[in-house]
């Protein structure tokens, strides 16, 4: 075994490894000062603490000083012991509705991935191209952003990844050695980015917003609300996206026929679809489906639960398989953020925080959806987008209320904003690929990924404002 000896001054070493710690005792007896001071004006004490504990999350959501798993338990053993609610008040959250929709689909896309039926589907979609290497990029765009309207983002993204090095190898392309690699692996990134807001299946940042909508007491929205709210937007940034890359980089290759034989060879290696595959297949529409157009009568989570059952009856995958393929550290996060939303908004400290430091600053509902929308793109290039959202959307409803606002609309805006992340390759796990795959320099794709991002932000204005009236949706 090689041993590798850190030669670095020890006090550096020491500081590189220690240097959290005074951090958390920092943070510790900010909460243990906070817990005896008198609440300002129109707080209450139980408002006070919920809002020291929030404040806390916060630095540890921001600063990753603590897996984002391990803060979502934080936030829910920190209000019992500061005394805002009962053990068993706080530990309920877990049990809501929306942490048990977000296990049932975390769970249908890691069997999907498991039984090689995605990786099916996306050899397909990409076999169907023809022999122009333009054709090729709409057929990768398309077959990332078609799979993450029923899978998670990341999912797709980690099944096309080593499509994608396929493709390149049979074209015989080195990283840095040309422009269409890098094309081919934006291609895929972006392609999951904009399926990814098309529905609530394209990653957990929607159901945590949805959720922490729904914890609140401000009602819900629906698969089929979600959908048709965004899908204005999902069109426009695919069309744009595609233009975008094949005008941005240049085309240096003339024929992609032999990534086509590579992809028909493999479509063969696969053979004939077994019948678990089919079984599969059919569950997931029916879920979709049920989704659609039952979801707002018997349950999101109860129609999750129910195709994981199916899926367990007809022994399509065994138990070991998803131990293996399901995020289930970022389950724990979810209940952790919808907890203390939740606290925020019961105790009325969410709304003391927008009154006095946000309200006065805002002049309309208008500036609202603007600042709120730019705030979560902008923040969601740096962090993980199911913390943007569970740091920005409690206040933002709150304010939301103040203005008379339906808080829907914070909603739709944050949910859709921190997932439009198209340059860092800490935004998001597509991105992150891509950047693996050797082929891409920031220095390469910060310029298009800036014009994305302002045109997904223009796009998501736009649809707020003509599109969301026409569904009932007012700002």
């Amino acid at each position: 075994m090689k041993i590798k000896i850190d030669t670095r001054p020890l006090w550096i070493v020491l500081l590189s490894r220690w240097w959290r710690f005074p951090v958390y005792v920092l943070l510790g007896y900010f909460l243990y000062r906070s817990y005896g001071l008198t609440p300002p004006t129109g707080l209450t004490i139980e408002g006070f603490r919920a809002l020291m504990v929030f404040l806390t999350c916060l630095i540890l959501w921001v600063f990753h000083l603590l897996p984002l798993p391990i803060t979502g338990l934080f936030a829910l053993v920190a209000p019992p012991l500061m005394g805002v609610m009962s053990v068993k008040q706080a530990f309920t959250f877990f049990g809501s509705e929306p942490v048990f929709f977000i296990l049932g689909v975390f769970i249908l896309a890691a069997a999907l991935l498991k039984s090689g039926l995605s990786t099916r589907l996306a050899l397909r979609l990409l076999r169907s191209s023809a022999k122009s290497p333009k054709r090729l990029i709409l057929q990768v765009m398309f077959a990332s952003a078609l799979l993450s309207f029923i899978m998670s983002e990341h999912a797709v993204a980690a099944m096309m990844f080593p499509l994608v090095v396929i493709i390149t190898q049979a074209l015989q392309f080195q990283p840095q050695g040309g422009s269409y690699g890098r094309i081919l692996f934006l291609a895929m990134a972006w392609g999951c980015v904009v399926g990814g807001i098309a529905t609530m299946l394209g990653g957990g940042r929607v159901p945590l917003a949805v959720g922490i909508l729904q914890e609140s007491g401000f009602g819900t929205i629906t698969f089929l609300e979600w959908s048709r709210a965004v899908f204005p937007i999902v069109l426009v940034l695919f069309a744009f996206c595609y233009v975008l890359l094949t005008r941005y980089y240049p085309i240096d290759v003339d024929s992609v026929e032999e990534a086509d034989k590579t992809l028909a060879e493999q479509v063969a290696k696969l053979g004939r679809p077994l019948l678990e595959e089919h079984f599969l297949g059919l569950l997931l529409v029916g879920a979709v489906l049920g989704w659609m157009f039952l979801g707002h009568r018997i349950g999101m989570a109860t129609i999750s639960i129910l195709a994981v059952v199916l899926l367990f009856m007809f022994r399509v995958v065994s138990w070991e398989d998803l131990q293996e393929n399901v995020e289930w550290g970022i389950i724990l996060m979810y209940g952790g953020a919808i907890g203390i939303s939740s606290i925020l908004n019961s105790t009325g400290a969410g709304l003391w925080l927008a009154h006095t430091y946000v309200v006065p600053h805002l002049h309309s509902p208008w500036i609202l959806i603007a600042v709120l929308s730019l705030a979560t793109i902008l923040l969601t290039e740096a962090m993980s987008n199911s913390a943007v959202v569970a740091v920005l959307l409690p206040i933002g409803m709150s304010v939301a209320k103040s203005f008379g606002l339906d808080p829907k609309v914070t909603v739709f805006a944050v949910g859709t904003a921190s997932g439009l992340a198209y340059a860092l390759p800490m935004s998001t796990p597509s991105v992150a690929l891509a950047y693996s795959s050797g082929y891409l320099r920031l220095k390469e794709v910060v310029v298009p990924a800036a014009i994305m991002v302002a045109v997904s932000y223009g796009a998501l204005l736009l649809t707020a404002k003509f599109w969301w009236p026409l569904l009932g949706i007012r700002i």
